[in-house]
């Protein structure tokens, strides 16, 4: 995914600079033989310290926020939140093929607030899981990775996910 760089405060060229020289630091001086503990086998290597581990990349501080990144967060959150609805779609089905009466007991559940709130919120994770898999389709074929197709495929996937779930809500109404 192409982010832009954003422009580093010179706090943070500081501080990158500091782990920088660190690391490289580590890098060229020789590793300290660790002991090992008492009782273990002294053939054993040593466990590096969580001292000497390298840090951590600081890509959510120097990267704008984009639409592309609330969308890929999204997508393995409503991927998700889709095997709880093949739960409940699961005991829906069981109930309705074990009889009325358990059918009937679910849909006490379903026709709730809460239950509608669920099956609305699992429609809409149903529609955009899709359109956003679509997008990513054409991106394992190389297509629109501009950042211009990148931001108006992202915002067209937002408003057809919102329009899909209300033509099939309303229509469910009717």
């Amino acid at each position: 995914m192409a982010a832009k760089k954003q422009k580093a405060s010179p706090a943070k060229k500081k501080a990158a600079e500091k782990v920088a020289a660190k690391t490289s630091q580590k890098a060229t001086s020789a590793p300290a033989k660790e002991k090992p503990a008492a009782g273990a086998n002294p053939q054993a290597k040593p466990v590096p310290s969580v001292a000497n581990a390298r840090p951590l990349s600081p890509h959510l501080g120097i990267y704008r926020w984009q639409i592309s990144m609330t969308l890929s967060i999204l997508h393995r959150i409503t991927g998700a939140f889709l095997v709880l609805g093949t739960l409940a779609l699961s005991i829906w089905l069981l109930a309705a093929a074990h009889g009325q009466e358990s059918y009937d007991f679910v849909m006490i559940g379903f026709r709730s607030i809460p239950g509608q709130l669920l099956l609305l919120g699992w429609l809409a994770a149903f529609y955009y899981h899709l359109l956003n898999g679509v997008r990513h389709l054409f991106w394992d074929v190389g297509k629109g990775f501009e950042l211009k197709t990148m931001e108006l495929t992202g915002y067209t996937v937002v408003l057809g996910t919102a329009l899909l779930t209300f033509v099939t809500w309303l229509k469910a109404l009717m």
